[in-house]
């Protein structure tokens, strides 16, 4: 991972008046024309657009995701800020802009620590402004290491070595919904059988009311509560790859080298029936303590 994925909103601030940046705006269409970041642009398709893991879907991910990088000015010479509203009530979807750029190649990506509710907190300077959007060629190049597919994580099924991280709410994590307030419909429920339970807000905190992502050593001993640790090789998914994310970014930041994210995550498994599922009561030593 490069150094310094979390950048705090003064330092983004200083920086913006004179290296080359774009800023990433992942809120909706209509919070975004309220008030963004001086100069952001918006690509919500960072939280919107379900991934799938077959050929098909990564080969979807990579033309939308190409374009919509070029359509933002992204050469490779910007170092390229997403945000999101807060860190804790917008899933992690600038953590997911943050894996998807790492995945596609992109060389100099950051995340706004504490998200716009952090800069707003700051006094820094917001508009209503839609800038003029300078159209560049997105240098993508593969890195298949930040990614797992589906089958990766059925071959991970029969693999002790392998931690499958989910990160989920505990009623989704029980099979008792299939989304947060069953938002977006998935034909079955439950969880990826052996996986272990690690609610993702368990890794952050509030402070001045801004939710931010703990520091290493309170990641660490979380982590170790569930018997995840720096060494161990693990798949985290969620619904869609947007708290995983979330909780990649935090791993990383902590030390944990062998992450990846499953993006296509519960939306994907739960709709092909060939693939195992467990519901109900789990086994009590893979579960987190409860947040």
């Amino acid at each position: 991972m490069q150094h310094q994925v979390l950048i705090e909103p003064r330092e983004l601030a200083s920086l913006l008046t004179r290296k080359p940046i774009v800023t990433i705006d992942t809120r909706s269409s209509d919070e975004y024309l309220r008030s963004h970041l001086p100069g952001a642009v918006h690509v919500p398709e960072i939280f919107g657009h379900f991934a799938l893991s077959s050929p098909a879907g990564q080969e979807e991910l990579k033309a939308v995701f190409s374009e919509r990088f070029s359509a933002a000015g992204l050469t490779g010479e910007e170092l390229a800020v997403v945000y999101e509203d807060a860190m804790d009530n917008g899933f992690g979807r600038s953590c997911r802009g943050y894996v998807l750029l790492s995945y596609l190649g992109y060389p100099r990506i950051a995340v706004l620590h504490g998200g716009k509710a952090a800069w707003d907190a700051a006094g820094l300077p917001t508009t209503a402004d839609t800038p003029s959007q300078k159209r560049a060629l997105f240098p993508f190049r593969i890195n298949p290491s930040i990614l797992a597919t589906a089958d990766d994580l059925l071959a991970s099924l029969s693999d002790p070595g392998v931690v499958k991280l989910d990160v989920r709410q505990y009623d989704e994590w029980m099979g008792e919904t299939a989304s947060p307030q069953d938002v977006v419909p998935c034909p079955r429920k439950g969880r990826i059988p052996g996986a272990v339970w690690l609610d993702w807000r368990r890794l952050m905190t509030r402070a001045g009311g801004i939710a931010r992502i703990r520091r290493r050593e309170e990641v660490l001993t979380i982590c170790s509560e569930v018997g995840v640790h720096p060494g161990s090789k693990i798949i985290l998914y969620c619904l869609g790859g947007v708290r995983a994310s979330n909780t990649y970014v935090a791993l990383k930041e902590a030390g944990f080298e062998d992450v990846k994210v499953y993006l296509g995550s519960w939306y994907e498994w739960s709709r092909d029936p060939a693939l195992p599922i467990e519901e109900g009561e789990p086994d009590p030593r893979r579960m987190a303590i409860r947040a």
